[in-house]
């Protein structure tokens, strides 16, 4: 399992190469506060990476979702649209917002790792 982040707050994380699942971070629920509404992307929807593929609405904002690699949508989370205080509870666990057939594994190589990403947080 490998996991990457963007400079956005997004994590994806590859377990085989059937699909990638992409949430938010630890950093971006924080950030956002307690979310009430997430609008996912459909299911084959089609997207170049840094296109917005959904929203995450909370009581202080709402924010774009970035995708963080070029593919296709391949399933939703539907228990994250019926409950999206999971994006809080567990931001990288049940909370996930979809999973993406990466279309260029080279977009994935080129995200952050976990070390440059707790330097980006520590920074911001």
């Amino acid at each position: 399992m490998t996991t990457m982040y963007t400079n956005d707050h997004e994590w994806i994380n590859i377990e085989d190469h059937e699909a990638a699942t992409v949430g938010i971070t630890h950093h971006a629920q924080d950030a956002l506060g307690d979310v009430v509404f997430v609008d996912l992307p459909a299911v084959g929807s089609t997207f170049k990476k840094g296109d917005v593929a959904g929203v995450v609405e909370s009581v202080k904002a709402a924010a774009d979702l970035y995708m963080p690699v070029s593919g296709d949508v391949v399933e939703v989370n539907e228990a994250l649209r019926a409950d999206p205080s999971l994006a809080n509870t567990d931001p990288l666990g049940n909370g996930w917002f979809f999973k993406v057939h990466v279309a260029d594994m080279a977009e994935f190589e080129q995200l952050l790792d976990a070390p440059a990403y707790d330097l980006l947080v520590k920074n911001s």
